[in-house]
């Protein structure tokens, strides 16, 4: 039986995932969908589309989809949604897991992996992430929590940019992009997400391509154009001096690019990342890599959330192929020099 997808939602306070979720749940899409909720989410489904004082936890829409409520853990919840469609008594094909506007995707990310009974049944698919162009920078500054979400998102959707400015808009998306080069941005608009673009993201899968944004990497962490919706000139509408941007706020969750073309020596490489690993682990977001190593004719690829690593053979070098390992990491205040110095002493 193959594995059925999951999606994490997470996002800020009104940033449309009521909306979205309300349109998972109620729209014809044709598609069978389990929604998990959070019961103790500030704006809840329930109330609007749910009898509230029914004892079920389960819950079945109209449109083929399924409600459920977190009742005592994620786990429990995603046990019994197995148990109930394996007895053919539910069906659906696929999961979204609400967070709540406040938590850290990571510990429901990771239960997907360190979960055998789970793994077994269910697959990460990716985590969204919604952003509220309106309040976003405010948020950001103020909790630590937004910023994380922004550092673990596959996909981020920006809505109600049609409250901000053209250079608001633009400020936002490099300052996300800063913390985050890895997950593509988009402008939606009240929540008019087409299910379509939620689902099958394949952010966890371990592909050989390492989206990082290629502005990311071209201007050595100044990530200007991020989300090439449009290339403005400096000096044109642009407040700010050509680089700057990002010093505006000095963000806590950052990421940073190890480029290579020497090849990683395995021994000492998997030492490395062990040790950065035991120690920073909790402030490890999201990291990825697809690598050269002596010795193996085929690409490394290998991912990481919190202290959870996982590494993978991928397709054979190409002939004529540069051979270079490329790295991102998105972290809370981690030591960019010590991983810089260490990563290159693992080289060959």
């Amino acid at each position: 039986m193959s594995l059925i997808p999951v999606t994490i939602l997470t996002g800020f306070l009104g940033s449309g995932k009521t909306t979205l979720l309300k349109r998972v749940l109620t729209e014809t899409h044709g598609r069978k969908i389990a929604v998990i909720e959070n019961e103790f989410g500030e704006e809840n489904i329930d109330n609007e589309i749910l009898v509230s004082d029914t004892e079920e936890t389960i819950v079945q829409m109209s449109n083929g989809c399924i409600c459920c409520t977190i009742r005592e853990d994620l786990r429990a919840t995603l046990q019994l949604l197995g148990a109930k469609r394996r007895q053919g008594l539910l069906d659906f094909d696929r999961v979204v897991v609400e967070t709540t506007g406040l938590a850290d995707p990571g510990p429901v990310a990771q239960t997907f992996f360190m979960d055998e009974e789970i793994a077994e049944q269910f697959l990460l698919d990716a985590i969204v992430t919604l952003v509220d162009a309106k309040h976003a920078q405010a948020q950001l500054n103020d909790r630590q929590e937004a910023r994380r979400q922004i550092g673990f998102a596959d996909q981020i959707f920006i809505s109600k940019s049609d409250l901000v400015s053209a250079a608001e808009l633009e400020s936002l998306k490099h300052r996300i992009g800063h913390m985050n080069p890895r997950a593509p941005q988009r402008t939606v608009h009240f929540g008019q997400v087409s299910v379509q673009e939620v689902f099958d993201l394949r952010g966890f899968n371990l592909n050989a391509k390492l989206d990082i944004d290629p502005n990311f990497l071209s201007e050595e962490g100044h990530s200007h154009g991020h989300g090439h919706d449009h290339d403005h000139d400096h000096g044109e509408s642009c407040d700010h001096p050509s680089h700057a941007h990002h010093h505006h706020h000095d963000d806590d969750v950052k990421s940073f690019v190890f480029r290579a073309q020497r090849p990683f020596n395995p021994a000492k490489l998997e030492d490395f990342l062990g040790a950065v690993v035991n120690i920073y682990g909790p402030r490890m977001l999201r990291y990825k890599g697809v690598l050269h190593m002596e010795g193996t004719a085929s690409k490394v690829i290998f991912q990481g959330v919190h202290q959870l690593m996982g590494s993978d053979l991928g397709p054979a070098w190409a002939e004529g192929e540069t051979r270079q390992s490329k790295m991102v990491f998105i972290g809370i205040d981690l030591p960019q020099d010590i991983f810089m110095q260490g990563l290159e002493q693992c080289l060959a």
